[in-house]
């Protein structure tokens, strides 16, 4: 899979040259909590990172992707599948736009929905889980968009300077198959 393409975004493989996006992704802190990042990453380990980004999801287990817009190379933003199940066909899904001006505009929701399309017809996927602070309004509004349902919240699961914040998990059943 080289893109996936919507109708005013389109989802890429990760290039050499995301090394400084990837980096300012993963180093703010700002996002930490939605991505779970507890510690900054260096350069070098995010270049490490992109020159393996082109193991298979069966082999590495999970698929980052760059979200872009009207085609435009540069990035705004990730999608990504973890924890790959492939006996158990099943996916966890995470996606972040980095810059809030980026957001509230239907970009996650295209990509989100290029994403699951995606792993249910090309990867045959069962269902797909996420992972979602019950604080992050917007995050728990785009997943039931699609119609992930709420089976259960993790009480205290999250902790952020100093206090501690329950976590929802959201899943989407494939029924198609």
């Amino acid at each position: 899979m080289n893109t996936l393409k919507g109708k005013t975004v389109y989802l890429r493989a990760l290039e050499p040259n995301d090394l400084e996006f990837v980096y300012a992704m993963e180093n703010d802190q700002s996002i930490w909590e939605v991505s779970n990042t507890q510690t900054p990453y260096s350069r070098f380990l995010v270049k490490q990172y992109l020159e393996n980004a082109h193991q298979d999801i069966y082999e590495a287990k999970q698929l980052r992707l760059a979200i872009c817009k009207d085609q435009d190379f540069p990035a705004v933003g990730l999608i990504d599948l973890f924890e790959f199940d492939p006996k158990n066909n099943r996916a966890g899904i995470g996606i972040v736009i980095q810059s809030a001006g980026n957001r509230n505009q239907q970009i996650g929701s295209e990509a989100l929905e290029l994403l699951i399309r995606y792993s249910f017809y090309d990867l045959n996927l069962h269902q797909l889980y996420a992972n979602i602070s019950v604080e992050n309004t917007a995050s728990i509004a785009l997943f039931t968009k699609f119609g992930f349902e709420k089976i259960g919240t993790k009480k205290d699961w999250i902790l952020v300077n100093g206090s501690y914040k329950d976590e929802a998990i959201f899943q989407l059943i494939n029924h198609k198959f």
